[in-house]
């Protein structure tokens, strides 16, 4: 169905009133918003303002991406929620939120973790992606997984006091496709080197205004308005109230679409992340291993290298040494037994192990793949 056979309701038509008045918006670009198929990654801090903003504008089907439950330290940024979410998975907390904010669009839910083997398929059926991820392996995943199947993504991320926002893979009107994440950063940075959210913090605002900002291009990209930041990043300095936007150019050794393409299906990202860091790659244990280890009664020591107010909100036990001072706790370690090491994603732990294992030769250190996240996940779908 083209978008011109877009039909509304008087409700709808007095819901969008204000839409309808701009002058060159008016009713072609509602239409085209209901019309419009859109893939939200991450129902977190970015995913939340996108997706409220993408549901009151009237987006007519959106799709979330999203495995995690609510916890008590989304709630000072992820205003999607509230306490009664406790324990919920997200997108189910999501869908009901964002269904009494507006009856008139379709929510579609896929309550796993995007991967090289999903992706795609996922992907396949929605006309744009909004990426508001976390960690780098699911940022290059989502990218490639766009140009392979010709999508533009929305691109945010925040940190701290700081947010960025670009829009990649976008064509042009020759059909000519934009710059991607590849083209901004050809290669991670070595893990522990750019803190993630539990690590270096965000300020509870700043996912509210970048998000919205996302969710002002992906509005911008279905309606043709404006212009679409495609060859730009946007980079927004909370702490100075300071704005910078750099020009983004396509690189001849991109391995998606440079000159020489060696990239033609997705890959192991968690491994492509990883191997960017010099020396070897730390031992990790499955959440199922770790589950059958318990229940075996295997003897090891656990440690959680997380911060004393994350440990006092939710722990399973473990001796808390934050990463901060872990190399001051080395007499505390055992090395006569088994060590599990997590933090709340896994990036922590496995900073803390390879500190660990080059000052003092450590040999029976693992890292608990996906951390507390992964665990609590595990937990409340065997439930």
């Amino acid at each position: 169905m083209s978008y011109q056979d877009i039909q509304f309701s008087a409700a709808e038509l007095n819901r969008y009133q204000r839409h309808l008045s701009i002058p060159g918006f008016g009713l072609e670009g509602q239409q085209k918003l209901k019309a419009a198929k859109v893939l939200v990654i991450g129902a977190g801090g970015l995913g939340s303002p996108l997706l409220m903003y993408l549901a009151a504008a009237g987006v007519g089907h959106i799709g979330i991406v999203d495995f995690d439950v609510v916890e008590d330290s989304n709630l000072q940024r992820q205003v999607l929620f509230g306490e009664a979410d406790l324990g919920i998975l997200k997108v189910e907390a999501a869908k009901r939120r964002l269904e009494a904010l507006n009856p008139h669009i379709r929510i579609t839910l896929h309550p796993e973790k995007l991967s090289a083997q999903n992706a795609l398929n996922i992907l396949m059926d929605y006309d744009l992606v909004a990426d508001g991820s976390d960690n780098f392996p699911t940022r290059y995943l989502v990218n490639d997984a766009c140009v392979l199947l010709g999508k533009t993504n929305v691109f945010a991320a925040v940190s701290r006091f700081e947010g960025q926002v670009s829009v990649f893979n976008y064509p042009d009107h020759q059909g000519n496709f934009g710059p991607n994440y590849r083209d901004l950063h050809p290669v991670p940075p070595p893990p522990g080197l750019v803190p993630d959210c539990a690590e270096g913090g965000v300020l509870g605002v700043l996912p509210g205004i970048i998000g919205s900002l996302q969710a002002l291009e992906v509005v911008k990209v279905i309606t043709g308005l404006g212009e679409v930041l495609h060859d730009r990043i946007f980079i927004f300095d909370g702490l100075h109230f300071e704005t910078r936007t750099f020009k983004i150019r396509k690189r001849a050794d991109n391995p998606l679409n440079g000159e020489k393409p060696t990239i033609s299906q997705l890959i192991d990202y968690e491994e492509f992340c990883r191997v960017q860091s010099p020396g070897k790659p730390v031992r990790e244990l499955s959440i199922a291993e770790f589950l059958q280890w318990q229940a075996s009664g295997e003897t090891f020591q656990l440690i959680d290298v997380r911060e004393p107010e994350e440990y006092a909100a939710a722990n399973i036990g473990g001796e808390l040494m934050p990463l901060s001072t872990i190399l001051k706790s080395e007499q505390q370690i055992s090395r006569e037994v088994k060590v599990v090491v997590h933090c709340k994603s896994g990036s922590r732990s496995a900073k803390a192990i390879r500190e660990l294992e080059t000052a003092f030769g450590f040999e029976n250190l693992y890292n608990l793949k996906g951390g507390l996240d992964a665990y609590l996940v595990s937990v409340f779908i065997a439930r």
